[in-house]
């Protein structure tokens, strides 16, 4: 069956300071590059029949320190659009939407849940048609919500999953049943 290796890239300033980031194309922090670098050796321990990235520019260099630099780009894999909420933490979104989260609102003039339920939905059929052990790098709101869809669950489930940069997860299945296997493995420590 179908193994699904997923890895969140590593720290950015952005992340780092919880500001909402998904067309802003920044570069990993030295901290976010050495992380990276880190999951080189687990990864090199498994062979993989697809790797696919993320086309944001964090994504793609966390791929290529972890040892995946030829791996495909996949425009689904891109984080949610946050549109006018690009840049901007959560507590500032509340000052003008109190009850906002990008679970249930999406991002003003970006993305909405059901677009990205969509999209996330093409890769996940991308990985089960291709079939054997696929590795992707991507960020932290489209894995938690690819997560959820894996398991055939709507993506707001995906708000459950706490996931740190530079972590690798793994989805698969338990019988015929696709679960979560392991997640948020080996995080960069949190302050």
């Amino acid at each position: 069956m179908t193994e699904f290796w997923v890895v969140r890239h590593g720290e950015t300033e952005w992340s780092r300071d919880g500001r909402h980031t998904s067309t802003t194309d920044l570069p990993l922090l030295p901290e976010g590059e050495n992380a990276a670098m880190t999951l080189a050796p687990r990864l090199a321990a498994q062979q993989f029949d697809l790797v696919l990235t993320s086309p944001r520019l964090r994504a793609r260099r966390t791929a290529a320190l972890a040892g995946f630099p030829d791996a495909i780009v996949e425009p689904d894999l891109a984080e949610w659009d946050y549109g006018a909420y690009e840049g901007l933490t959560t507590p500032q979104i509340h000052q003008s939407v109190p009850d906002w989260t990008v679970w249930t609102h999406g991002g003003l003039g970006g993305e909405s849940p059901a677009e990205v339920t969509l999209r996330l939905d093409r890769v996940i059929g991308r990985v089960r048609d291709a079939g054997g052990r696929v590795l992707c790098f991507s960020h932290g709101h489209a894995l938690r919500a690819l997560a959820a869809r894996w398991m055939g669950q709507p993506i707001t489930l995906g708000r459950s999953f706490a996931l740190d940069t530079a972590t690798v997860s793994l989805l698969g299945y338990d019988r015929a049943t696709p679960v979560v296997v392991r997640w948020n493995s080996e995080p960069v420590s949190r302050p």
